[in-house]
């Protein structure tokens, strides 16, 4: 125990005279907090940037262009041609853009289907492509539906068989934990627990690995006795504390005063928070234990991050996903965190519904084991090149 609190004294004093672990922790945590809560705030992004080219110019047009311009996503701006709002499109400036092509009340009124031309910009699909795409969408049902109505008011038609003609089926959507639709519910947790794992294995990575870079493994041996068990668990503690704090703060901050949907317990919750640190530090260990340089252990970690984000199911359902990806998938700590978040937090099924996910959580523990003897030989003989 004193050795091992001799290596947790050492880690503290190397925090203090390398701020990149706190600003990597603590720094990227605040500030990924303050944009995702602030930019999910409302529960979905507010007035998206949406062009429109009406070559029609006619009642019908100008009243689509307002209607669209009145939705909660959308804030329409005006172009004369094409190419400008293409250009536009292309600098960032409107998120997608409408062509409302000539004749088009002509062609409406006589029911001969004409072709609007939607463009999307697809360097942010989630946000430009699909939020924008779907109020443009919902705005010409809107628009079809209300031309219907007016031919077959015209017609002498009665209101009910309006209405039974131009919408047969009503949905009576219920949406079970997510009652106002809010993005923020399901992404805002996700995204920052997310980066926090993305933050564990940079950070984590980067410790271990520098000790090779500096030449300073060898002393760190010594304190621990040559122990490599002695030294990884001294180095480990501290981030455990560091990075389940972080995690918890979050957890305490979407739950309570954000009001983030909570149907089972605030504990389980915290639990799976500490269990996802333990396996992504335990992921941090193997990498550098198998590829035991500063440069390529943090590159690696840094691609495996990111790539927890398209597995973890929580934008692109696994079950989608081609057969061998879905075993992929069980790679990453983040698609079981998703898992038991979904299960306690938004279902509320306790203990039976998330004791898998604990199980499989705690298998990543076991991961370092395999390369232990290969770090022990690269910390004792450091026979790996530094750059």
């Amino acid at each position: 125990m004193k050795r091992i609190y001799k290596i947790i004294l050492r880690e503290l004093h190397l925090w203090s005279k390398r701020p990149i672990y706190l600003l990597g922790s603590i720094g990227v945590m605040l500030a990924s907090a303050v944009f995702f809560l602030t930019f999910l705030g409302e529960g979905l992004p507010q007035k998206l940037p949406i062009g429109v080219v009406d070559l029609d110019n006619s009642s019908t047009s100008r009243n689509f262009i307002e209607q669209l311009d009145a939705t909660q996503l959308g804030q329409v701006e005006g172009f004369e041609s094409v190419p400008e709002a293409r250009r536009k499109m292309e600098t960032g400036r409107i998120c997608a853009y409408v062509v409302i092509p000539e004749h088009f009340d002509e062609e409406v009124q006589a029911f001969h289907c004409p072709k609007m031309g939607v463009y999307v910009n697809t360097m942010n699909p989630v946000i430009g492509g699909a939020l924008s795409y779907k109020d443009i969408l919902f705005m010409v049902n809107l628009t079809n539906g209300a031309v219907q109505r007016q031919v077959l008011r015209a017609k002498g038609v009665n209101e009910d068989e309006i209405m039974a003609r131009i919408q047969p089926v009503t949905l009576d959507a219920h949406n079970i934990g997510n009652a106002p639709t809010s993005y923020a519910y399901y992404l805002g947790n996700m995204i920052l627990i997310g980066i926090l794992g993305m933050s564990i294995l940079l950070v984590v990575s980067y410790s271990l690995a520098s000790e090779l870079k500096y030449g300073t493994s060898k002393d760190l041996l010594a304190l621990s006795g040559d122990s490599i068990d002695i030294t990884i668990t001294g180095k480990l503690i501290p981030y455990t504390l560091l990075f389940t704090s972080l995690g918890v703060v979050i957890q305490l901050t979407l739950f309570g005063p954000l009001h983030f949907p909570l149907k089972g317990s605030i504990w389980a919750v915290i639990l799976s928070t500490l269990l996802l640190v333990m396996a992504y530090e335990a992921i941090a260990v193997f990498v550098v234990s198998m590829v035991p340089t500063l440069r390529l252990a943090v590159c690696i970690s840094a691609l495996y991050s990111v790539l927890g984000f398209s597995f973890a199911g929580f934008t692109l359902p696994i079950e989608s996903l081609p057969v061998a990806l879905q075993g992929v998938s069980w790679l990453y700590p983040l698609r079981f965190y998703y898992r038991f978040y979904v299960q306690e937090a938004i279902f509320g099924t306790g203990f039976a519904g998330w004791w898998n996910c604990c199980v499989s959580l705690l298998v990543f523990l076991f991961v370092p084991f395999v390369g232990r003897t290969r770090l022990y030989k690269a910390y004792k003989y450091q026979l790996y090149p530094r750059n």
